[in-house]
């Protein structure tokens, strides 16, 4: 026996299980009230869930910056990111203690407002009145607690984690520390279930990201206008910088024009007014003897006569493997104070030279200064047809053109021909590479330095 007062009367009633203590109170309570209380609790679940998703989709680096700028409760909120399972559980708490008193309140309260309006409208049958309200009353509070309580703060915390994590930093901190004892056992029972089938370490719900999900946010960033296409371009070379080595970037040994001492000065001298590079390698008869480097800056206001001899202002030379890595090689280059190096294969043979410059072509793009002279490695012929320079990387044509020459050994489309070939190519051969045609235009001491390559739509 139960005696409940209220601001209206005072009622003593007998109650024989827990269902009729629910009944006795909701029964005594204004609707009104009891209505309010119901949508606080809608909104205490959608706090709780906007938590709970802003928790998960902030990044740790980002609620540090905050910290740094000294946002409005960024500490808390870095104080509840450094507990992250304990927090999840805490939000998991409130949702599932929400929830449910949501159901034990809500669906009452309408079906009390419901009920005199449908005997206001003739509906006297006790059964059709109750049933109707039940229905009325659930579909609104589960409306409500989905909308309210569930999509719109989840939608909001994942579009907006970090202003969310703020707004909800200090009450859910105080609901995590008054809920703490609760929330060991139940940390206790997770880890324990989890362990039972075979889910072990790991406390870390961050996970770094993967060099392909960087790509793909950027990708992202740049098709939603936070990255320009310049930006987004120069940050994925990024990614390919390290994966390049000094093969595949050199100017091979056949295009290098070096100094040769037994050569008259005045050839020398002609070779430089008519190629103007800055460097120049100093060699006795070939690259296969390497001396030195020549600064066309070391010969400005000294007297050129046939007897000067540039050994006396050469720099001495230096060297790389062939499969160092471009990244230590600006490493070398910063190193040494000396920006070209010698190529060497593995049988210790200059197979090119490699400059600065070619380094940060791989980040920046091509860089043509006053006196180059470069023509476009591909060039289009018309449909689905290519010129293509012989020196061309193939990978720039496979990215170009849209192809994949499948796995071989070789940098160039010289080499990529002779591989198709298996014999050395002449002017006028037409080589099958699979996925395209392509025919020899110009050869040069063996090697390809001009070629057409024709694509399947080359014919349609």
């Amino acid at each position: 026996m139960w005696q409940f007062q209220s601001r209206y009367n005072t009622v003593l009633l007998v109650a024989s299980s827990p269902c009729d203590i629910h009944h006795i109170i909701w029964e005594s309570m204004p609707a009104w009230t009891n209505l309010i209380l119901a949508f606080l609790l809608v909104i205490a679940n959608g706090f709780f869930v906007a938590a709970e998703f802003a928790l998960v989709k902030v990044r740790v680096s980002r609620v540090e910056q905050m910290v740094v700028a000294r946002r409005f409760f960024a500490k808390t909120a870095r104080w509840l990111a450094e507990r992250l399972e304990r927090s999840l559980s805490a939000c998991q708490l409130g949702i599932t203690m929400a929830s449910l008193a949501l159901g034990w309140v809500g669906e009452p309260a309408f079906a009390r407002l419901l009920e005199p309006l449908l005997e206001g409208i003739g509906v006297t049958s006790e059964v059709v009145v109750h049933s109707t309200a039940f229905v009325v009353g659930f579909s609104v509070i589960t409306a409500l607690h989905l909308v309210i309580g569930e999509q719109a703060p989840k939608i909001f915390a994942i579009r907006h984690p970090e202003s969310m994590l703020l707004w909800c930093a200090v009450p859910l901190k105080t609901f995590y520390l008054l809920t703490y004892p609760l929330m060991l056992g139940l940390n206790a029972s997770t880890a324990w279930l989890l362990k039972s089938i075979g889910m072990k370490g790991g406390s870390e719900h961050e996970v770094p990201y993967t060099e392909e999900e960087i790509r793909a946010l950027l990708r992202e960033a740049h098709i939603h206008g936070n990255l320009t296409r310049s930006e987004h371009r120069l940050l994925d070379a990024v990614f390919e910088f390290d994966d390049l080595i000094c093969r595949r970037i050199m100017l091979p040994r056949g295009e290098v024009e070096f100094i040769d001492i037994q050569e008259p000065i005045s050839v020398s001298m002609d070779l430089i007014r008519r190629t103007k590079h800055t460097r120049y390698p100093v060699c006795n008869g070939s690259l296969d003897e390497v001396l030195g480097v020549v600064h066309v800056k070391d010969l400005i206001g000294r007297e050129i006569a046939d007897d000067f001899e540039f050994q006396s202002i050469m720099r001495p030379p230096k060297k790389v493997p062939e499969n160092m890595p471009i990244s230590k090689l600006l490493r070398h280059f910063q190193g040494t104070h000396q920006l070209l190096a010698f190529v060497l294969d593995e049988y210790g043979t200059v197979i090119g030279i490699v400059t600065l410059e070619n380094v940060l072509e791989e980040i920046i793009g091509d860089v043509v200064d006053e006196f180059d002279n470069e023509n476009p490695e591909i060039v289009p012929d018309g449909p689905g047809s290519f010129l293509v320079a012989g020196s061309t990387a193939v990978e720039e044509v496979e990215r170009k053109l849209g192809l994949s020459f499948g796995d071989t050994d070789v940098d160039t489309m010289s080499g990529l021909l002779m591989h198709f070939a298996e014999r050395i190519v002449v002017a006028g051969d037409e080589i099958d590479l699979g996925v395209a045609q392509a025919k020899v235009l110009e050869v040069a001491d063996d090697r390809t330095t001009r070629l057409r390559v024709s694509t399947p739509q080359a014919g349609q």
